[in-house]
């Protein structure tokens, strides 16, 4: 198999595949559109971009696909996949360890991806080492009545990041954490009153998606989900979507009650790791300052029990 990086001499195969893409970053997807629409061309050829796509010739097939990565972040994420008719190539493994080979080019730890539960991408992504981690639903929540503007909400500035990170760590699972870990920066709004309420944003030109991230002892849920509508900046007639993942899956009920709908079918998200956190636990106990108790994480006990 024939395994390289995109030049601009594959324009014309990007153009043939744009409307046979598997789309595996959901937020970036509903953002920004389609990454083979020819908006998503250029930034495939800017090298100072963590952004690369990868072509595999074999037996006259074309497999495609994309990663994307933030600087300074611990993951990376899969964008697309294509054509959607081969799926069940067997090459499509090695096209996507490829594409994780340059994400620890670019220093993360992790690959992400998104998809339907029933996709046929799921059977390749498992043979490339990815596992399930969690469960998400996309909900559209464009037409659901706007409450009324709650003072509560505010965008979330600096001085809010420790507040922002405690309520991750409250919600988020600890075995997930390491996966997907606590903002580094504010980017969207919190409940400025009880601070157990916040919503992450992504927007582009193409919508709106929220993250939530809602501390179950927060009252009057459905009311604040509402009023977050009048929040959100420049809307326009872009559509808004709230991304619930299986730890928040008590929020959908409200949803469904405020008139949301699913956007599509539940999706698997999936995870490959590249490192391993903790490779010699004595080295790390061995540098904790004298007199400090350190127990052993359940990381640290996993790593001892594959040791033996």
């Amino acid at each position: 198999m024939n395994l390289r990086p995109l030049d601009i001499l594959d324009l014309p195969t990007l153009a043939r595949y744009r409307n046979q893409a598997v789309l595996l970053d959901t937020a970036r997807g509903l953002t920004r559109g389609n990454p083979l629409g020819a908006a998503g061309f250029l930034p495939y050829f800017n090298p100072r971009r963590h952004i690369y796509s990868g072509i595999a010739h074999e037996n006259g097939a074309t497999l495609l696909g994309g990663i994307t990565h933030t600087n300074g972040d611990s993951f990376a994420k899969l964008t697309y996949l294509a054509p959607e008719t081969q799926l069940q190539h067997a090459g499509l493994p090695a096209l996507i360890e490829q594409l994780a080979l340059e994400a620890g080019k670019w220093g993360a730890f992790h690959v992400l991806a998104e998809l339907d539960e029933n996709s046929d991408a799921f059977p390749a992504l498992r043979r490339a080492g990815f596992s399930v981690y969690a469960w998400q639903r996309i909900w559209d929540v464009s037409h659901i009545e706007r409450g009324q503007p709650d003072e509560a909400w505010a965008l979330a500035q600096s001085v809010h990041l420790p507040a922002i990170q405690s309520l991750y760590y409250q919600i988020i699972p600890p075995l997930l954490q390491p996966v997907e870990p606590a903002p580094k920066s504010p980017a969207g709004f919190l409940t400025s009153a009880d601070l157990k309420c916040y919503a992450h944003l992504f927007h582009g030109r193409r919508g709106i998606v929220l993250v939530p991230l809602i501390h179950p002892d927060a009252a009057d849920v459905p009311a604040k989900l509402a009023s977050l509508l009048n929040h959100l900046p420049d809307r326009g007639s872009r559509p808004v979507y709230l991304c619930i993942r299986s730890y928040q899956a008590w929020l959908e009920p409200a949803l469904e009650d405020l008139g949301g709908k699913p956007a599509g079918q539940r999706q698997a998200v999936m995870v490959k790791h590249l490192v391993r956190t903790i490779k010699d636990e004595q080295a790390v106990l061995a540098a904790q300052p004298a007199g400090v108790s350190v127990q052993p994480s359940r990381v640290s006990h996993i790593e001892k029990e594959n040791r033996q």
